[in-house]
């Protein structure tokens, strides 16, 4: 759908010049843009693509000579990252869910949808189930018995929320994303070694090989307001309570978050990530991508890990993290630094050490006397 130039401009709360009723349709590249697309061209080093795309509209840095530049209109944004949310938000339609709900659901009878929820093709939702209003589910999802679905929600294609989960409003789920299977808890009759490992810190005692028996999950998850959950993400049910995520929390594709689990709020928790069973995870905290968070340990607020950490122990607030087993970062930076030099050291130690021997051997007296 078209949107007139000066609406975005309105919606970004940016300033604009020139045309104001030019038709947009699309963002594009500065090289890639046509005349019906908005070029984004947000630092001077882009103004060489405007030459070779035809857009006749562009987001600009401040200072720019949008007449010079060829163009009839231009928004100007003091913070251009900032500015491609309002960006992409106003031009992106969503997934096509028709209102109403398809013919081919199955609904519990039990179950509460909102007038105002749109329900796609082969969904199912269980008895007690309750969809709050505006919330639009895509194809092949399945919300169990007794979920709680807040107003806004989105949950796309093939998304499986798990029985009595508890979801707040504008909630995103990516496709293939499961929100409440089971944990993954296991216990032995007697001693296993994987605890005699955990207490000795190494040594598997004398523990015999057992079968491992289910713990099942009796809790659920519960998840704040404006979360968002990446494809084929899992976020395990708790044992007894529930796991929980914080309001304002972003999760990215892949990642795995253990049964008992608490995230804060307003976190990042980049792809393949990983956080453990019963971990804590404060307030605005950042996980870098496949960062490994061992299970019953807490995070601070604030703290951010550099992709590829390994947390095993406790992380005080506002540490930044990185590396296995994670430490400071500018640790971490100059451990590496010293392993880079670590050849040239073993070189030049073994040169050292030859000329020694050299030495000792021209002091050795004659042999016989």
């Amino acid at each position: 759908m078209p949107h007139r130039l000066s609406d975005i401009a309105e919606a970004l709360g940016a300033r604009l010049e020139g045309r104001g009723d030019l038709l947009i349709e699309r963002a594009a590249e500065p090289a890639d843009a046509d005349a019906q697309a908005l070029a984004l061209a947000m630092a001077p080093e882009y103004a060489d693509g405007l030459a070779k795309g035809a857009a006749r509209a562009a987001v600009l840095w401040d200072g720019a000579d949008w007449r010079a530049l060829g163009l009839e209109a231009a928004i100007f944004v003091p913070r251009p990252r900032f500015a491609m949310a309002g960006i992409t938000r106003t031009l992106d339609p969503g997934p096509e869910i028709a209102a109403g709900i398809h013919p081919s659901a199955v609904i519990d009878p039990e179950a509460e949808v909102a007038p105002e929820a749109a329900i796609g093709p082969l969904v199912v939702i269980g008895r007690g189930a309750r969809i709050g209003a505006g919330a639009r589910i895509a194809p092949l999802c399945h919300i169990a018995e007794g979920v709680e679905l807040g107003a806004g929600a989105m949950l796309h294609a093939g998304v499986r929320i798990g029985a009595r989960v508890r979801i707040g409003a504008r909630f995103i789920a990516q496709p293939g994303a499961v929100i409440g299977a089971d944990g993954f808890s296991f216990v032995t009759p007697e001693k296993s070694a994987v605890e005699e490992v955990r207490e000795t810190l190494g040594n598997r005692g004398d523990a015999q090989g057992q079968s491992w028996v289910r713990i099942h999950s009796l809790g659920a998850v519960r998840i704040g307001d404006d979360v968002e959950i990446g494809a084929n993400t899992t976020i395990d049910r708790g044992t007894i309570r529930d796991t929980e995520i914080g309001a304002g929390t972003k999760i990215d594709n892949l990642v795995q978050v253990g049964h008992n689990a608490r995230i804060g709020r307003d976190c990042l928790i980049c792809g393949q990530a990983g956080v453990a069973g019963s971990a804590r995870i404060g307030d605005r905290v950042v996980l870098g991508g496949r960062t490994a968070v061992s299970d019953h340990i807490t995070v601070g607020d604030d703290v951010v890990t550099g992709g590829g950490s390994g947390v095993l122990s406790d992380v005080p607030a506002g540490r930044v993290l990185f590396g296995t087993p994670a430490t400071k970062m500018e640790a971490q930076i100059e451990i590496y630094k010293a392993q880079r030099r670590l050849p040239r050291l073993m070189k030049q130690f073994a040169e050292l050490q030859k000329t020694v021997n050299d030495l000792i051997g021209r002091r050795d007296p004659p042999k016989g006397r």
